[in-house]
């Protein structure tokens, strides 16, 4: 019984060893971390060419302007066809023109930031020191 025990003793022992008496006791190698910054090159894309809008012309129209507005519009334009707008409608389109114009110019700020995030630093010539 006694050398039963021993065995599951020696066994456990080399089972927790496992193969680590066989290997040489050579030194592991040093680690070594070096920190390297390195500045992404992000080419810079010339900017897209500038919005060129037709014109619109809005009119205005109520009771008191409508056959006046009819005989002109029809002897300018030939045709007399009605695209119609309630006042709420307009000052939404024109709220919604608004908050493209800031999304637009937001974006603009965001594209400049980048761009002088990414420029290449300008080398700073030594000051020279006035002599006496």
């Amino acid at each position: 019984m006694r050398l039963t025990n021993y065995g599951l003793i020696f066994a456990a022992l080399l089972s927790l060893q496992g193969c680590s008496l066989l290997q040489t006791l050579a030194p592991e190698p040093k680690v070594i971390t070096v920190t390297n910054t390195v500045k992404t090159v992000v080419p810079i894309v010339a900017h897209p060419k500038p919005v060129n809008l037709n014109n619109v012309k809005i009119y205005v129209v109520n009771k008191d302007n409508y056959d006046e507005f009819v005989k002109d519009f029809t002897d300018k334009n030939g045709s007399l066809v009605y695209i119609a707008i309630s006042v709420k409608d307009y000052e939404n389109l024109s709220l919604n023109f608004a908050e493209l114009r800031r999304y637009i110019e937001q974006q603009k700020q965001i594209i400049v930031y980048y761009e002088e995030a990414v420029k290449p630093a300008a080398k700073e010539e030594p000051k020279k020191e006035p002599t006496k």
